[in-house]
């Protein structure tokens, strides 16, 4: 019997999807396999969803059901009789299924080519309908090929969207016994960066009821999931950067990933795996975000080459590393814009704004509203935090009223922005600090201070 080795399903389905990473790394390094399929994915009904995906360059499929079982094997004791099974051949749901989707996986079993072999009756009878009745040309290729073909048709789906496996009960009954989706974190800080993120999550780390993600050797405390390779890594992967609860009820895991805000695609994937999760965003005046970024920027030989006005309004013809710090330094302050994406994905009151001036200068009000947004325990931030006069930053209160800060990197004071930068932007941002207002009055969240002062230099001038 001719056998493809390239192609392999699972043992009762598992493992393909929700992803088993152990089965792919298998798959992969022992048995050479390059194509799979699943039903399952990204949910098993409606079937006309189907999709399929690449996972640790293994191709899956979406695979189709025709009807046939490992009890299916005599055609006259055929769930519903055997004019069921012929109606789904002659014009019914099997017939449907190959007019509709331009490439169709099936599997059937080796009981089904025994006793009355309902596999070749299927089929054969399948093929002389569709030649007989349309003019559908019907092709068949080794699973390889087939699956190289599909994701020329449809590249898009190529990269995968991960889902909480607990919430479709198909996938937690083929999911591992021994994995819990309470290693999933409960809220994400997402950004921008350079407006007080790495402070909100020292601060929330604070609480006893908070508990943020293990550090990554590569990123430090951002896991950086959702909007690099790192998501093609899978669920699996990002779990471990979580501990398990001790218990799910009072355990609130998150994580903080500063370049989420602006990513496109971050909160569709987000949503699809955290469905729930409640979102926060700290906003500082976009100019002061985009200044503070190109400081930052030491290593990059455009910003020790150029001044702040050079950067930030250099043209369409100025060299590429001149444009790439300048899009850095810039797109995600059009606030309005990349929350009205997160938007798109998440209910209003799943996302909340929190004002980085007034977290730089009164953090213990913002623990108060973040708390309180975020449902956990109550937490006394006045008796945790203190202002460090040498760092001028708020810190942590340590034994014999001491202080403990972040590091030196946080809280630097830069020389005053320029004038003349200063003008360009507030004229720069002007429209999407106009938007960002309608935003938030929409939302019912109240306009920070900064937002309010240059809506008022925007009206002056």
């Amino acid at each position: 019997i001719p056998t493809d080795m390239g192609y392999a399903v699972a043992p009762h389905h598992s493992g393909v999807y929700p992803v088993h990473r152990q089965l792919y790394e298998a798959w992969k390094s022992i048995w050479g396999i390059r194509v799979t399929s699943t039903e399952e994915y990204p949910h098993l009904k409606p079937a006309r969803y189907r999709r399929g995906f690449i996972h640790n360059s293994i191709m899956v499929l979406p695979r189709q059901t025709c009807g046939l079982f490992t009890h299916t094997i005599f055609y006259n004791e055929y769930p519903g009789g055997s004019k069921e099974l012929d109606k789904s051949i002659r014009g019914g749901e099997l017939f449907l299924t190959v007019l509709l989707n331009p490439i169709s996986i099936f599997m059937t079993h080796l009981s089904n080519y025994g006793n009355d072999r309902l596999g070749l009756y299927t089929f054969e009878s399948l093929v002389k309908f569709v030649q007989c009745w349309t003019n559908l040309k019907l092709q068949t290729l080794p699973p390889v090929k087939l699956a190289a073909k599909y994701f020329e048709l449809f590249p898009e789906e190529k990269d995968p969207l991960w889902q909480n496996p607990c919430d479709d009960k198909r996938h937690k009954d083929i999911w591992s016994k021994e994995k819990t989706c309470d290693r999933l974190p409960k809220f994400l800080i997402i950004g921008p960066q350079k407006t007080g993120t790495t402070a909100l999550h020292f601060f929330l780390s604070l609480h006893p009821g908070v508990t943020s993600n293990f550090p990554s050797p590569v990123t430090y405390e951002e896991i950086q999931f959702f909007n690099g390779a790192n998501y093609h890594k899978g669920i699996d992967w990002y779990m471990e950067f979580f501990p398990i609860p001790s218990n799910a009820s009072t355990d609130f895991m998150f994580e903080k990933s500063a370049n989420y805000f602006e990513s496109e695609v971050v909160p569709k994937r987000a949503t699809a795996l955290l469905p729930r999760a409640k979102i926060i965003a700290i906003l500082i005046n976009p100019a002061e975000r985009a200044y503070s970024w190109y400081q930052r920027a030491h290593h990059d030989s455009a910003a020790l080459n150029y001044t702040f006005y050079q950067v930030v309004t250099a043209g369409p013809d100025s060299p590429r590393d001149l444009r790439v710090l300048k899009n850095r330094c810039l797109f995600p302050g059009w606030y309005a814009m990349h929350i009205e994406r997160w938007l798109t994905h998440y209910q209003p009151t799943q996302f909340l704004i929190v004002n980085g001036l007034q977290l730089r200068n009164n953090p213990v009000a913002v623990m108060e509203s973040v708390q309180k947004f975020l449902g956990v325990t109550h937490f006394n931030y006045t008796q945790a935090l203190m202002y460090d006069d040498n760092k001028n930053f708020w810190c942590q209160m340590v034994e014999g009223g001491k202080s403990k800060c972040l590091g030196k990197s946080k809280g630097r004071k830069y020389p005053e922005m320029d004038s003349s930068s200063r003008t360009f932007l507030t004229s720069y941002y002007r429209e999407h600090n106009i938007e960002l207002s309608k935003q938030l009055n929409k939302l019912g969240q109240s306009l920070p201070s900064w937002l309010r002062e240059e809506l008022q230099h925007s009206s002056w001038s």
